[in-house]
C-alpha cells in the first residue's frame, strides 16, 4: 500500500472520493449475478399466466427433452420449505409468506408455478417456454376500487372528531388516491446458491444480509450456522431488495437437489410482479377549523391493496398523529386483498403516501380559508407530540418552513391561477411538510490494526450504493488517526460482526457507535500487546 500523509483533520463531513469508486468505474466491482463457480447451473422460472385459480397440470415432456437440461421442478418434486413465524424485530422478515411451489394454486399473475435449470441461461429460458401449464381459472380480484376492504382497525384517536367535524366553520372532506409503483432498479434481483454438503452459501442481492441468513435457515430448515449470505454490492433496492422473494429459495433448492451451484437472475419481465412493489392506496382527508385557521379535528381514514394471503400494510397515518396541533383527531387502516403479488417497503414506506394526502388535505383547507398554506401550517405547530403525549426529542418543522420560505422568496408568491410565469410559462410554487423517524439498530463492528499501519474495519452490514462503504472508512479514520486511504473496509458477509439492515436512513447512525466502540476495543488490546513487548 502507498504511503500517505499522516491525518490532519478529520474526513467526517468533508468531500471525498468515494472508496469503492475505482472498482465500480472500472467494473471489477463484484455484483450478485458476476459470481460464476465451476459446474454452474442456471435456473429459470415458470410463471402463472393466470391470476386466480388451480394449476390442471404441468406438462414437462417436450421441456425436459432440450439440450443441457438438467431438472425441472414443480411442486411435486422441488422439495419440502418451511414457513417464517410472525415476528416483530427484523431478525427473520419475508414478505410473501408463503413459500413458492408450496401448493398448487394461483394468487397472482407471474406466480412461479415451475423452474428449470439447465447448462445455459439460453437453454433454460428456451426449456421454461415449453412447459405446458394448464389452470381451472376463477374470475381474479384485481379491481382498483379500494372500497371493499377488511375491517378497518383505529391507529389512533383523541377527542370527539366526528362531533366536531359536523360542526366546524370551515371543513373539507376529499379522497386521494396513489397508484401502485414498482422497485425495478438497474441491478435484477438475483440469487446464486452454492451447497457445501449440509452447508450453503447465497450470493444474494439484499438490503439485509442478517434477515436473509435467518429467513433461509428457517424456510429450508437448516440451523443458521450452516446458511452463508455474501452481497458485496448493490445496484440499488429502494426496499425492494430489504427482505427475501421466493426466487432465493427456487435457486437454493434446485441446488440443493443437483449438487451443483445455480444462479437464477429475476428476468426485467418478472420484476414486475415476483418482487414487491409500493401498493395502491386510497385515503379520506376530513379537516376542520376554525376561522382564523386552528384546527379543530383531523381524520385519515385509508385503505391499502394487498395480496390475498399477506397482511402487508401501507402504514400512511404514520405521521398523522403528531404532525399538527389538533384536540381531536383519528386515523384509521384497512387492507382491500386483491389478486396481485404481495407488496413491500419503497422509499418510506407508508410516509410519502400518507404525507401526500395529508399535506394536500392541509393545501386544500388552506384554500377554503383564504391563508397562506405557510401561515396555516406555523398555526397548527404543536409544543409536544400529540399523539404519544410526550415531548418531542428534536422538531425542527416551523425552522425548516420559515427558512425554506425566506431562501425561496415565498413573501413574491401570488396564489392565483395562472398568475406567475416565468419565460412564458405558467410557474406553480408549493408548499408541503414531511417527517422520518430518526433511530437505529443493533450494529457490532470489527476493527483490526495491521502490521503496515492500515486498518481493517468489517461488519455484516452492506452497502446498498449509497456509500456505507465511504462512510466506516471516514468513522474509522475520525476515530483512531489512520488516513481513508490507508483503510480497508469490508462489508456484505454474514461471518463478519453483525449488522442492520439498509433501510429507514438508520445504518450510519447505528454504525458510528459500532465502530467507535470496536476502535477502543481494539485500541486497548493493542496498548497490552506495546505493554507487554520487551
Amino acid at each position: 500500500m502507498a504511503d500517505s500523509a499522516p491525518l490532519t483533520e478529520s474526513p467526517v463531513g468533508k468531500a471525498l472520493p468515494r472508496v469503492d469508486g475505482p472498482l465500480k468505474v472500472s467494473g471489477t466491482a463484484m455484483y450478485t449475478a458476476d459470481f460464476h463457480f465451476p459446474g454452474l447451473l442456471y435456473a429459470v422460472p415458470v410463471t402463472a399466466t393466470v391470476a386466480n385459480g388451480t394449476i390442471a397440470g404441468i406438462d414437462t415432456t417436450a421441456a425436459a427433452k432440450k439440450p443441457g437440461v438438467h431438472a425441472i421442478y414443480t411442486h411435486g418434486n422441488i422439495g419440502r420449505f418451511y414457513r417464517i413465524a410472525p415476528n416483530s424485530d427484523f431478525s427473520a422478515v419475508v414478505d410473501e409468506k408463503r413459500p413458492p411451489l408450496e401448493d398448487d394454486t394461483v394468487r397472482y399473475y407471474g406466480q412461479y408455478v415451475a423452474v428449470v435449470v439447465a447448462d445455459t441461461l439460453e437453454q433454460a429460458e428456451a426449456a421454461a417456454g415449453m412447459v405446458r401449464v394448464s389452470y381451472n381459472a376463477a374470475s381474479p380480484k384485481t379491481d382498483s376500487n379500494l372500497e371493499a376492504a377488511d375491517k378497518p382497525t383505529t391507529d389512533s384517536v383523541r377527542g370527539d372528531v366526528d362531533k366536531v367535524f359536523a360542526a366546524g366553520p370551515v371543513a373539507i372532506d376529499h379522497v386521494y388516491v396513489t397508484p401502485d409503483e414498482v422497485h425495478n432498479p438497474i441491478e435484477a434481483h438475483a440469487t446464486v446458491a452454492v451447497w457445501d454438503g449440509s452447508s450453503v452459501t447465497l450470493y444474494e442481492t439484499t438490503q439485509a444480509v442478517e434477515n436473509h441468513r435467518q429467513v433461509l435457515s428457517q424456510m429450508l430448515g437448516i440451523p443458521g450456522e450452516n446458511v452463508r449470505i455474501i452481497m458485496r454490492f448493490l445496484g440499488s433496492g429502494f426496499g425492494g431488495k430489504l427482505w427475501p422473494w421466493t426466487h432465493s429459495l427456487l435457486a437454493a433448492a434446485s441446488a440443493r437437489n443437483l449438487g451443483r451451484p445455480v444462479k437464477l437472475v429475476v428476468s426485467r419481465k418478472m420484476m414486475f410482479s415476483s418482487c414487491g412493489h409500493r401498493p395502491r392506496t386510497s385515503q379520506r382527508i376530513r379537516l376542520s377549523a376554525t376561522s382564523d385557521g386552528k384546527l379543530t379535528s383531523l381524520q385519515h381514514d385509508y385503505v391499502s391493496q394487498t395480496s390475498i394471503l399477506d397482511d402487508y400494510k401501507e402504514n400512511c397515518g404514520e405521521a398523522t398523529p403528531f404532525l399538527y396541533s389538533t384536540p381531536n383527531l383519528r386515523v384509521t387502516s384497512a387492507l382491500a386483498r386483491r389478486n396481485v403479488g404481495t407488496p413491500t417497503s419503497m422509499r418510506g414506506p407508508g410516509a410519502v403516501p400518507g404525507l401526500f394526502a395529508l399535506e394536500s388535505g392541509m393545501d386544500e383547507l388552506a384554500i377554503a380559508l383564504k391563508m397562506d398554506p405557510v401561515e396555516f401550517r406555523l398555526r397548527n405547530e404543536p409544543s409536544m407530540d400529540e399523539g404519544l403525549n410526550i415531548p418531542f426529542s428534536s422538531r425542527h418543522l416551523k425552522e425548516c418552513l420559515t427558512e425554506g420560505a425566506r431562501r425561496f422568496g415565498w413573501q413574491d408568491r401570488d396564489p392565483a391561477i395562472g398568475a406567475m410565469k416565468r419565460d412564458g410559462l405558467m410557474v406553480g410554487w408549493g408548499v408541503a411538510g414531511a417527517s422520518w423517524l430518526a433511530a437505529r439498530f443493533d450494529c457490532s463492528a470489527g476493527v483490526e490494526f495491521l502490521a503496515d499501519g492500515g486498518l481493517r474495519v468489517s461488519c455484516g452490514t452492506q452497502d446498498i450504493g449509497t456509500g456505507t462503504y465511504t462512510v466506516f472508512a471516514q468513522v474509522a479514520s475520525d476515530a483512531t488517526g489512520v488516513p481513508v486511504d490507508r483503510i480497508e473496509v469490508v462489508l456484505g458477509d454474514t461471518r463478519f460482526p453483525a449488522g442492520p439492515v439498509s433501510g429507514g436512513s438508520m445504518v450510519t447512525a447505528s454504525l458510528i457507535p459500532a465502530v467507535q466502540a470496536a476502535v477502543s476495543k481494539a485500541g486497548e488490546k493493542l496498548v497490552g500487546v506495546a505493554v507487554a513487548t520487551p
